[in-house]
């Protein structure tokens, strides 16, 4: 990978074009590590079974977007890689028969790059040992130790797989919270828990200091504290500047979406407005305040796009809503004020007149309308076909956070069923991923003839994680629309 940087570039500028270079992070041994008493400390709803994330689950990911974006490392080696008996583990970065793919581009292996730098092995240790409260003793051994080692101790917590020396970082497989490509420019997060601190820590490094980011070093974008925020009372709990990707959305070349949730600040979003319009990066933002609720988190588990037209979304934060009869009463002001959908849009040409939108369905449908320029009317596919309680239910575990490969063309969990009906009611076929790698190896289907479809994920441990595939990918270049 080190030598390999000539002609790499970013440019993400849609939601919905063809996907050619993303980032991701396959499980690591430090999710079978976390334990019921941490879960929630550590921003998971429940323990998961690493091998079965592994071998059943995430290794078709990986394989779906290998004949996606790089089908020279798959294409005609699918037994080869499927033999049990020549453990040959797609989805393991330390293993001799990893893929390496630089479209695929696995986070483990840059960090291992800029490891091998002795002045960045010694900075990151003592980085990584002042977060963890570490020993100046373990700090010096870890100098010592071999990069790919140390990589795998940084996101893991463990000495060769077994002691643990600090807690596993297991929300690094939802890479796009580290950071968003926007255009030619990468945002970086700042997180709201204290737990994912340290991938923020590694992601930076790895921004600044991996050859393949070496031509945008000046297009990384860190979100700044407010002047002397350590002197104000109160700023740790209730005026903190937090932001993370899942609350970034680029849908058009020249418009941002950021929103207001559990884990991005209205402090975060005003900094990084400051920092898109100071650096020319869009022309309008944005703000999309939803609940601040666990059951949501981010804007990208309550809506995504499919196409330029469509879009796939909780019915309840929608639209103004009105009570129905037959379900139970819901409130849209909630006594503290937090239960209000808000959306406002700022130009970069006249701050000083922000625009306001009734619900989230009117500003989608004015992005695929006029800045898109669909042809067709605005469609919205609701999460549990829009029928209580499919539609909570089925938003918990991620109808609606959704990844497109391209456009028409997105991945979610084959547990959703309701969700699954909605798009078929839709018009879109439906494909379990199993069938669809099979065919692709085959030839009996190709990539670029594949339209308007659902690819169905297995899903049984990788949804208690709480995130689909929109968050566990980070991408780096997309096809213009």
């Amino acid at each position: 990978m080190t030598k390999q940087n000539q002609n790499f570039t970013i440019n993400v500028s849609t939601e919905i074009g063809r996907l050619r270079k993303l980032l991701i992070h396959s499980p690591d041994s430090g999710l079978g590590k976390v334990v019921p008493s941490k879960a929630q400390d550590w921003l998971f709803e429940d323990i998961v079974h690493l091998d079965t994330i592994r071998r059943d689950e995430y290794d078709h990911y990986v394989k779906l977007l290998m004949y996606f974006l790089d089908p020279s490392k798959i294409s005609g080696k699918l037994k080869e890689i499927d033999d049990e008996q020549s453990d040959r583990k797609f989805f393991k970065p330390d293993h001799p028969e990893f893929h390496n793919s630089l479209a695929v581009i696995e986070i483990q292996n840059l960090l291992s790059d800029i490891l091998e730098d002795a002045s960045i092995r010694k900075k990151l240790a003592a980085a990584v040992s002042a977060i963890e409260g570490c020993t100046y003793k373990l700090q010096l051994q870890m100098v010592e130790t071999d990069p790919k080692e140390l990589a795998k101790i940084f996101i893991s917590g463990s000495l060769n797989d077994d002691h643990m020396i600090f807690a596993p970082i297991p929300n690094l497989i939802f890479t796009r919270d580290v950071g968003i490509t926007i255009n030619k420019h990468i945002l970086l997060n700042k997180p709201a828990k204290k737990a994912r601190s340290r991938e923020t820590l590694l992601m930076r490094y790895i921004f600044f200091n991996h050859p393949v980011f070496k031509e945008y070093a000046d297009n990384i974008l860190e979100i700044p504290d407010p002047a002397q925020h350590f002197l104000r009372p109160g700023e740790e709990e209730d005026h903190r500047t937090t932001l993370e990707g899942g609350d970034v959305m680029m849908v058009s070349s020249n418009h941002v979406l950021i929103g207001c949730s559990e884990r991005t600040s209205a402090y975060g979003a005003n900094e990084a407005i400051k920092l898109l319009f100071e650096n020319n990066v869009v022309e309008k933002v944005t703000v999309v305040k939803i609940p601040n609720k666990r059951d949501f988190m981010h804007i990208d588990t309550v809506f995504t796009q499919v196409k330029r037209n469509v879009w796939v979304i909780l019915s309840s934060i929608a639209k103004n809503q009105i009570t129905n009869a037959g379900e139970p009463i819901t409130f849209l002001v909630a006594p503290d004020n937090k239960e209000i959908t808000e959306i406002i849009q700022f130009s970069k040409s006249d701050l000083q007149s922000p625009k306001n939108f009734s619900s989230i369905e009117a500003l989608l449908d004015d992005i695929s309308q006029n800045e898109l320029n669909s042809t067709e009317k605005t469609q919205f596919i609701y999460s549990g076909n829009d029928s209580f309680p499919y539609d909570a239910r089925e938003q918990w575990t991620d109808s609606c956070n959704l990844l497109a490969i391209k456009e028409g063309v997105v991945l979610g969990y084959d547990r959703n069923d309701k969700t699954v009906e909605a798009f078929k009611r839709h018009g879109f076929h439906v494909v379990k991923v199993k069938d669809l790698i099979n065919d692709l190896e085959s030839g009996k289907a190709n990539t670029d003839e594949i339209k308007d479809t659902l690819i169905l994920m297995p899903s049984a441990e990788l949804s208690r994680a709480r995130g689909g595939f929109h968050c566990m990918s980070l991408p780096l270049l997309r096809d213009e629309l």
